[in-house]
């Protein structure tokens, strides 16, 4: 059951985002020209939201649907995550699109998305076999 609401929230989130204009490429070729403010008010919004659920979380101590206590570990920034930014950042322009709306670009029949997702779940697989020889 946990499943089934966690799958719909997924759905009513990629309508929102497709609804929102979020996962258009038109939209995202913009902010990467700097000639609309659109995508850098919904990512500036976005920011602002999850500082300040990341500051209720840690205040009121506030557990998982499991019950398990969330733990939001603070991470200092190294020279992989940086080199990680700028491929996670080639990608995004080079697509149009970041990995969270892929599904939702896909799913709306853009059909050259697929390929774009299919890329995005290797290079997931890809870290994940590698993960332990890179350093952290």
């Amino acid at each position: 059951m946990v499943y089934f609401i966690v799958l719909l929230f997924g759905v009513f989130f990629g309508m929102i985002l497709t609804n929102g204009e979020v996962i258009s490429w038109f939209r995202i070729q913009e902010m990467f020209r700097f000639d609309s403010f659109h995508m850098y008010g919904v990512i500036g919004s976005a920011i602002a939201v999850g500082a300040v659920t990341t500051a209720l979380l840690r205040k009121f101590q506030i557990r998982s649907m499991n019950g398990d206590p969330i733990v939001i570990e603070t991470k200092k920034l190294e020279k992989g995550t940086v080199i990680g930014g700028v491929i996670f950042g080639v990608g995004w322009a080079m697509t149009g699109a970041c990995p969270g709306p892929l599904y939702a670009l896909a799913g709306s029949g853009y059909p050259a998305y697929i390929a774009a997702l299919l890329f995005a779940l290797g290079g997931a697989l890809v870290y994940g076999t590698i993960h332990d020889k890179l350093p952290h």
